[in-house]
Parts: C-alpha cells; sequence; structure tokens
C-alpha cells in the first residue's frame, strides 16, 4: 500500500519515510542579537542536510553587503550549499558583474536571480536601471554568461501581482528557464489545488524544469495578509488561526502542525522537495521536516 492509499483513520503522518528533500531561506541580520538568532537556525537545521541554504537581498538592494557577509561566512564556517539572492533593480550590469564576480570567488556557485521588489521611492513600480537589465530573464541570461552559476528562479502558482494575465506570468517564468535557469521555487502558497495546476500548466507550455514549493509557516497572520499578494488565504486557515494573535506559543505549533499538513497533502502528489522560508527560525522548520519524517544527518 503506498502512502497516498492508506485509509482517512490513518494518523496523518505515520510512516512516512522522510525521503524528501529540502532547502531554506533566511534572511541578512541587521543587529547582533539577530545574528545570533540567525546562526542559531542555521546550526539546528544543517543536520537536516539542505540541499541549498538562500539568503535574501532586500528592495533595491538595501542589504547588499550584509547579504555578501552571510553568504560569505557560510561559505567559510559551514559545508552548506549558500545561494545569493541577487535582484536587478537600482543596478547597472556592470554593478551585477562586479558583485557576480565577488561572489564567484568567495566560492559562492548559486545564485537566486530575481527582478526584485522597487523601492517606495519608485511608488511601487519597476522601472529598469538605465544601464542595467530589464527584468529576470535578461539577468539569467547575463549571469550565465558571466559564470556558469546554478540559477533559480521565483515562480507565482496564483499569479504575479503585476502580471497582465496567467498566460503573460507563465511565458514570463519559460523566459527565464529558458535563459538558463536551474529550478523555480515558487511563492508561498495554501491551496494544493493551485499548486498542481500550475504544474500542469508549466507542463503544457513545455516546462520540465523543477518548480519547488515555497512554503511558509504562519509566524504572524497579519504579516500573511500583507505579504499574500494574489496568494489566496483559505477560510478554514483563517479559522484555524482565530484568537492566537496575542498567543505566539500556541500560534506557532498550529503553524507548523499546518504546514507540515500541507506539505503531506503535496507529498501525497508526488513532490518530494520543498523550500521553507524561515524567517531566520528553526524550530517550525524543523518539526515539520520531523513530521515529513526527515532526520538529521550529520552534525551541526
Amino acid at each position: 500500500m503506498t502512502f497516498a492509499e492508506r485509509p482517512v483513520s490513518a494518523p496523518l503522518f505515520e510512516d512516512l519515510p522522510g525521503d524528501i528533500s529540502v532547502s531554506f531561506e533566511f534572511f541578512p541580520p541587521k543587529t547582533e542579537k539577530m545574528e545570533e538568532q540567525l546562526w542559531d537556525a542555521i546550526t539546528q537545521l544543517a543536520p537536516l542536510d539542505p540541499s541549498f541554504v538562500s539568503v535574501t537581498y532586500g528592495a533595491g538592494g538595501s542589504t547588499r553587503e550584509r547579504t555578501h557577509s552571510t553568504v560569505s561566512r557560510l561559505v567559510r564556517e559551514t559545508s552548506l550549499v549558500p545561494a545569493a539572492h541577487l535582484t536587478c533593480v537600482g543596478a547597472s550590469k556592470d554593478e551585477i558583474a562586479e558583485i557576480a564576480d565577488q561572489y564567484w570567488e568567495a566560492g559562492v556557485r548559486h545564485i537566486v536571480a530575481l527582478r526584485g521588489d522597487p523601492p517606495p521611492a519608485q511608488g511601487g513600480v519597476f522601472t529598469p536601471h538605465p544601464e542595467g537589465y530589464s527584468g529576470a530573464a535578461d539577468l539569467v541570461a547575463g549571469l550565465k554568461a558571466r559564470h556558469d552559476f546554478d540559477i533559480s528562479v521565483a515562480a507565482y502558482p496564483e499569479i504575479h501581482p503585476e502580471a497582465a494575465s496567467a498566460d503573460a506570468d507563465l511565458d514570463n517564468l519559460k523566459r527565464k528557464l529558458d535563459a538558463g535557469a536551474n529550478r523555480a521555487i515558487t511563492q508561498f502558497f495554501f491551496s494544493t489545488d493551485a499548486y498542481f495546476r500550475f504544474l500542469d500548466k508549466a507542463l503544457a507550455a513545455g516546462i520540465a524544469t523543477p518548480i519547488l514549493p515555497g512554503i511558509m509557516p504562519v509566524t504572524s497572520f497579519a504579516a500573511i495578509r500583507r505579504m499574500s499578494g494574489n496568494t489566496e488565504i483559505p477560510g478554514w486557515l483563517e479559522k484555524m488561526f482565530e484568537g492566537l494573535d496575542e498567543r505566539p506559543g500556541p500560534r506557532a505549533l498550529v503553524a507548523a502542525v499546518a504546514a507540515a499538513d500541507l506539505c503531506r497533502r503535496l507529498y501525497q502528489g508526488g513532490v518530494r522537495d520543498f523550500h521553507f522560508y524561515t524567517l531566520n527560525r528553526a524550530e517550525q522548520a524543523y518539526a515539520i521536516c520531523q513530521l515529513l519524517g526527515l532526520r538529521p544527518k550529520a552534525e551541526a
């Protein structure tokens, strides 16, 4: 009997074999205390043997130095594979080439290439740098021409908020992959149907590149609302977190189980690679992996 054929009465996470691959996203710390929290999270999650760990890049390159510092430390002090986020907002092609060269020289071989969010001064509207890249597909091509990076890009199961249509959004993803990207990572979502419909449409469009689901445990329901964009927040999820705004402990427990159940349903659909947005906290991501049957493979 396969896991998907188990009776409804069986425990949700019974006998999940842990035959999955995981990756984790972190953001560069602003303070010494935040840096301690980040490295505590990295230390706790490292034994799960992630395929890579990514480090984000602020709007308009606002965290450029901190991102580089975090990624460089990962190279020096861990055996993890770091993936540096890189955007084309507010930077010329020469500036991006310099950053790419610095990463390559530091031993970084994986880049998460994104168009990036425009800074507030631009009114939320992306305007290419006069001497820069026009978007993520152009950026991917430029990075590939510079060095043979392993490149990840973003995908949107429920459509990017700025896309003219679902077809236009899918065409943009295909351009990024055709330019040389090795995989896509989705924006977080809460509907397995939305994800699998998106995969079907991608396959129909000739996209065979892996599309990893991005999993975001709910650390704050208000924050999830702000970040959701076009992502549907189902009524059952909202009801699940009702009354937990001022109860961080119970909220974290509920969030871990809700995200693990989402992963379980994705697993039943054949997914074996998961990308977790950790927000620099290890507990929920670790708990989800535990429920999915993944166990530590090495000491941190």
